[in-house]
């Protein structure tokens, strides 16, 4: 089964449940446009390369189409859609005035030349410029894309005569027009669901042990703040394996040395008494929480029986597939879905597009103050829907998103 037909399986599940609307859901269930795009690059040797481009944008009820760009060698166009249609859901889920989108670049970037892929992100923009602006669809980075490359895009978009449309997209440098608290943006959001769930079960941090597989920037960023909150963080990993620390690791630690020699893998002496452990490994450690911050399809069918964490933040897109989904819930684990879970980044990339329209800007207290009681509301409705229809946190989001849509959707006149 495709990402994309994962991600209809859920809106299916949550429609049947809230007796959606035939008309709203076939309408949800496709995206509005899909641009595909070839983009040749002269490389290093002379020769010339081309390589494949997408972007995906779903829905645009709510506002301008908005989500990230991915380079990685297994982009394809079903996982975009799968994305740019979570993406929708996730916006609404935190009730703010964006639609889903999603592109990405078939490519290695570890591959490439710091001006090949300068060459590669301009050339994409060239292709795409007319079907992206801060009032039509805002990328943003996600996967092996980072604020330089957002620099690049926001610099080619202005070469072609949008000139200080700085919103074009988000996760800007703050020299080019970013917004203070976005890197940790996505974690913070995440923390902050947490905290509420963690308040209404009565968890103590102290006695809490945590997981985190992927240990790039939102792992990164949640190690730091789960440990400041007292947590104790026994095992995290990145795309090479893991380290797991029964007694606990040092985070900040533990991505001073990443940061180093390139892997967490070779931080197992220096950062608590820890041993080296598989990604698959390290998702059934013996742990408390499980925080997903890698990619898709990490918790499966075959191994869902052995996941030992009793809570799952998703802070990745899709990590979990439906299959899986099934499984934890019959053994009582509880998934907080990644379209509430890590909706805290989206949110603040919001906030950088309102700032780079008005031409003034926050501080990062300011941010952080804005987003928290928007994460809070969100789940506060997430969980209202799961005890009115009796359903999983992922159903209840998906219902509590649709609702929005719907009612916009049939104010508006979608005929």
């Amino acid at each position: 089964m495709s990402l994309f037909e994962n991600t209809l399986k859920q809106i299916n599940e949550a429609a049947e449940i809230m007796n959606l609307e035939e008309d709203i859901l076939t309408i949800l269930s496709h995206p509005k446009r899909i641009i595909q795009v070839s983009l040749p690059i002269r490389m290093d040797d002379g020769k010339v390369k081309v390589f494949d481009g997408f972007r995906v944008q779903h829905n645009d009820v709510a506002g301008p189409f908005k989500g990230g760009i991915r380079y990685h060698q297994q982009v394809d166009m079903e996982e975009v859609k799968a994305l740019a249609t979570w993406m929708t859901m996730k916006c609404s889920v935190v009730g703010i005035p964006l639609g889903g989108g999603k592109g990405g670049i078939i490519v290695d970037p570890k591959t490439l030349s710091t001006r090949e892929l300068e060459q590669l992100t301009r050339r994409y923009i060239n292709r795409v410029q007319h079907n992206i602006g801060p009032d039509m669809d805002v990328p943003a980075p996600d996967v092996n894309t980072n604020g330089q490359i957002m620099a690049w895009m926001t610099d080619e978009y202005m070469k072609l005569g949008n000139i200080n449309r700085r919103g074009v997209v988000t996760g800007k440098p703050l020299e080019c027009g970013g917004s203070e608290g976005r890197a940790a943006a996505t974690s913070q959001g995440g923390s902050i669901v947490w905290e509420e769930i963690a308040k209404e079960k009565g968890i103590k941090p102290g006695e809490t042990r945590v997981v985190i597989q992927g240990f790039g920037n939102a792992g990164s960023h949640m190690a730091r703040i789960m440990g400041e909150q007292g947590y104790k963080i026994v095992g995290v990993s990145d795309s090479k394996g893991g380290v797991y620390c029964e007694e606990g690791l040092d985070a900040p630690c533990v991505l001073k040395c990443k940061v180093e020699k390139g892997t967490v893998i070779e931080c197992e002496s220096q950062c608590g008494s820890c041993k080296q452990i598989t990604n698959e490994e390290l998702i059934t450690a013996d742990c408390d929480i499980l925080v997903l911050a890698a990619l898709e399809n990490q918790v499966t069918e075959e191994n869902a029986a052995n996941v030992k964490a009793k809570y799952i933040i998703e802070l990745a897109n899709g990590p979990v597939t439906p299959e899986a989904d099934k499984i934890l819930e019959k053994n009582d684990v509880l998934v907080i879905p990644d379209i509430l879970a890590n909706a805290g980044g989206v949110t603040v990339s919001y906030f950088e597009l309102v700032q780079n329209e008005a031409g003034y800007y926050w501080s990062a207290d300011k941010v952080q103050r804005r987003l928290k009681p928007i994460m809070i509301k969100a789940y506060q409705r997430v969980s209202e829907m799961m005890q009115e229809y009796k359903c999983s946190m992922r159903q209840a989001a998906f219902i509590s998103a649709m609702d929005r849509l719907s009612v916009m959707l049939k104010t508006r006149g979608f005929e």
